[in-house]
């Protein structure tokens, strides 16, 4: 099996080094800082799109242009300051490694993902990284059939599992024809994410390896009904 997990609100906690990134770059073009969770809002569709949100929807290509550079260069000087794993993601990484194919899609922006994976020490757990950048944003699903192709997967479509907390990978997910699993406790609400009708719904990255593992439970048992949030 493929497991293919989204970075920023799936794995990591890291909206107070994406605002300081985010601020760094509002104060550097004679903007006001904005309150780390209003910027928090703005996270899923990659940098760009960030700094758009945060200067307004009706700032001028040029300022977003002029405003990026900074935002890359604070963050990639400054990856993981106040970021912090999410419940469950460090185990779900070192144990599901022993039996699936792990890899990672991000809209973050590729050298800030892969700075970010090597200052945390985990970037060789991954047979691939794609990030923003390198091919069409999430919810599109080049890179999921990338990383498939990337890690040499010839399963069944279905046993590609796309992770995440975020409209923009069940969206992914669900256009490669993946399993999608959203992920609460991230940066969007579990409304929103509900509305969506993933396939598996958890409260938290631990529920990840009892669910695969209740897959192989002898028949009669529900692995949906046992670890996942239930879908009204």
């Amino acid at each position: 099996m493929l497991l293919i997990f989204d970075l920023d609100g799936t794995l990591i906690d890291s909206r107070f080094d994406i605002a300081a990134a985010c601020n760094a770059a509002l104060v550097a073009i004679g903007k006001t800082a904005l309150p780390v969770e209003k910027i928090a809002t703005f996270v899923g569709d990659g940098a760009h799109q960030l700094m758009r949100r945060a200067l307004g929807e009706d700032a001028s290509d040029s300022l977003v242009a002029a405003a990026l550079p900074v935002l890359t260069a604070y963050y990639l000087a400054h990856p993981v300051e106040h970021t912090r794993w999410l419940p469950g993601a460090t185990e779900a990484l070192e144990t599901l490694a022993h039996d699936h194919t792990i890899a990672l899609a991000t809209n973050k922006g590729a050298p800030v993902a892969q700075a970010i994976l090597r200052a945390l020490g985990v970037i060789d757990r991954f047979a691939s990284v794609i990030g923003g950048g390198e091919l069409p944003l999430k919810p599109d699903p080049a890179c999921i059939h990338a990383i498939a192709k990337q890690t040499g997967f010839t399963g069944d479509i279905a046993d590609i599992w796309m992770i995440g907390d975020g409209p923009q990978d069940i969206g992914a997910g669900k256009a490669a024809g993946a399993t999608t699993v959203a992920v609460l406790g991230g940066f969007h609400p579990e409304g929103r994410l509900r509305a969506l009708r993933p396939d598996h719904l958890l409260a938290s990255l631990g529920e990840l390896g009892p669910l695969l593992a209740g897959l192989k439970a002898p028949p009669g048992t529900s692995p949906s009904q046992r670890f996942d949030v239930k879908i009204a």
